[in-house]
């Protein structure tokens, strides 16, 4: 097919193998502890898959890096193809958790869940997620956690909540398409996925649906 290719390049320090092998994996760094938590390859990797492209990254020592991002070429439709009619975006009222390492998605998260009605429990890691779990359990309605935090992933923050409140919705949400989850993370009969990123009305959406099946 027809590919557009976005090509970064430096000259600065580059990487071996070793570390070119890695680059990819959540919370990766070279750096020392306390001194970073790498560059967020791990969700640019994401995104390119999620559409449809292929990323690709070369470098040497002392010379340098490039990366090159593939993305499928589309052509345009015409404006009365492109029209959609906007339906409504879903509001609701109760009590979330909401699990996020990324400030950004977090804050964006929040004015999201509070503008459609919602109460917003925050939590910036696992570890804090099952703080606030505990400090508010008997108040929450719903939980959304993503899938790769710091500390304690997803995964294990859901079996404690689990353990105490089986019958809790939890949505996950993940970087990685349903094929290239963290290989911590099993996607079990019954559980809830959402890709990022996501659109506000696809989360809301979602969110929706899972209160109202509970």
């Amino acid at each position: 097919g027809t590919w557009v290719m976005l090509k970064v390049q430096d000259t600065g320090e580059g990487m071996d193998q070793e570390i070119l092998e890695q680059i990819f994996e959540p919370f990766f760094t070279t750096k020392e502890p306390g001194k970073g938590t790498g560059l967020g390859l791990s969700t640019v990797y994401g995104l390119v898959q999620q559409h449809g492209g292929l990323i690709h990254v070369e470098s040497v020592p002392t010379e340098g890096t490039s990366v090159k991002i593939y993305l499928p070429l589309v052509e345009p439709v015409s404006p009365v193809e492109e029209y959609r009619v906007p339906s409504q975006i879903p509001s609701g009222a109760g009590t979330i958790l909401l699990a996020e390492d990324d400030a950004f998605v977090r804050e964006l998260t929040e004015i999201f869940l509070r503008r459609s009605g919602y109460q917003v429990i925050i939590a910036a890691d696992g570890v804090e997620a099952v703080q606030r779990f505990e400090e508010h359990c008997g108040e929450l309605d719903l939980a959304l956690l993503d899938v790769v935090m710091p500390r304690l992933g997803g995964r294990q923050v859901y079996e404690k909540i689990r353990a105490r409140r089986p019958s809790l919705p939890v949505l996950f949400a993940s970087g990685y398409n349903l094929d290239g989850v963290h290989t911590d993370f099993v996607l079990d009969d019954g559980m809830s996925l959402i890709n990022k990123p996501y659109e506000r009305r696809e989360l809301l959406a979602k969110i929706r649906e899972l209160l109202e099946t509970r």
